[in-house]
């Protein structure tokens, strides 16, 4: 759902995953990360457990697994340390936008939880004001601002609801996130 993030699932092209067997893997990975984030509940209720717990939501970076593998290859390296959305895309998913210490558990291309990152910074900008330090950041390609923009503005487009144009003013979210499970 973003420039590198599918929010709410996996990839287009991910292969089949059954919600049941994706469930149980998102909650035997958010039973081990939990405690690295400090929670030893979801909601602080004494005795609770993993099975009663909502893990932080979970999703892949990209449009495709592909992308999906070679995204969380840099978050994994330490270079990826901040993705970014187009904020109509929470609008109209009616979701809300990242803030920060909001969690979430990043699946691979094939949808395996693979790391916990909680979100450290969150800016919403138009898109010709993203600055030179968030695509920097953001780790990819040559880490520049022009190829961050080309990039983004490729993915974006090719993944624009109908009705909708990217412009110059299109608000951007970018989120900055640190690693605390992998």
């Amino acid at each position: 759902m973003s420039d590198d993030a599918t929010r709410g699932g996996l990839p287009q092209d991910t292969p089949y995953v059954d919600d049941a067997v994706q469930a149980e893997r998102i909650l035997r990975f958010w039973d081990a990360a939990r405690l690295r984030a400090g929670r030893t509940s979801h909601g602080g209720t004494i005795a609770e457990t993993t099975t009663t717990m909502v893990p932080p939501q979970a999703w892949a970076f990209g449009d495709n697994p592909e992308l999906a593998d070679e995204l969380l290859r840099l978050v994994l390296s330490g270079v990826k340390t901040a993705t970014a959305s187009l904020l109509w895309e929470y609008e109209d998913a009616e979701e809300p936008v990242p803030a920060k210490g909001d969690l979430s558990i990043i699946l691979d291309g094939a949808g395996e939880p693979r790391a916990l990152i909680r979100t450290t910074a969150v800016d919403v900008v138009p898109f010709d004001e993203v600055p030179d330090e968030h695509a920097f950041l953001e780790g990819e390609d040559d880490r520049t601002l022009a190829t961050w923009r080309a990039e983004h503005e490729r993915f974006w487009v090719r993944n624009l609801p109908e009705g909708r144009r990217l412009a110059s003013s299109t608000l951007v979210v970018c989120e900055r996130f640190e690693v605390i499970y992998r």
